[in-house]
């Protein structure tokens, strides 16, 4: 994981609109960044409907939020629309911000060993550094357990 403190890498990619953003569109705000490993699975939609439901207590705290996972732009499409998602989901077919964030990595399942993605989010401050990072995700609670975390 990156480290609380450090320069988030910078980054531009396409949303599920092929509207492309980037890091640098939220200076002067927070941003969550949370990896996601597959658009319109059971875990990773629960995350993703967490977040749409505790939208408005993000933008209270000044926060907007973005998933990425290696999905296609079609793909992240159908995931917003099925699930009216509010905010951004980006597509990094190319892997370079998930290994840049070190959200991509070995993983286990079952005894075997791959890599993919790891279920890790970043809330990034108004300069552009890590404030803090989340491992160990619960999908269900994510989005209410950032939040605890900001009080």
């Amino acid at each position: 994981m990156l480290k609380v403190g450090q320069k988030a890498p910078d980054f531009s990619l396409q949303n599920q609109d092929n509207v492309e953003i980037s890091l640098k569109d939220f200076k002067g705000s927070k941003v969550l960044v949370w990896f996601f490993t597959k658009a319109s699975t059971g875990g990773c939609t629960r995350e993703g409907i967490g977040f749409n439901e505790y939208l408005s207590d993000f933008e209270k705290e000044n926060i907007s939020i973005i998933g990425i996972s290696k999905d296609s732009t079609k793909a992240q499409k159908n995931f917003c629309l099925k699930n009216d998602f509010k905010f951004d989901i980006l597509s990094d077919i190319e892997l370079n911000v998930l290994k840049s964030y070190k959200a991509w990595g070995l993983k286990k399942m079952y005894g075997r060993e791959y890599k993919g993605i790891l279920r890790i989010s970043y809330l990034i401050d108004e300069e552009g550094n890590i404030e803090q990072s989340y491992s160990k995700v619960k999908t269900a609670t994510h989005a209410s357990d950032v939040l605890e975390s900001l009080k």
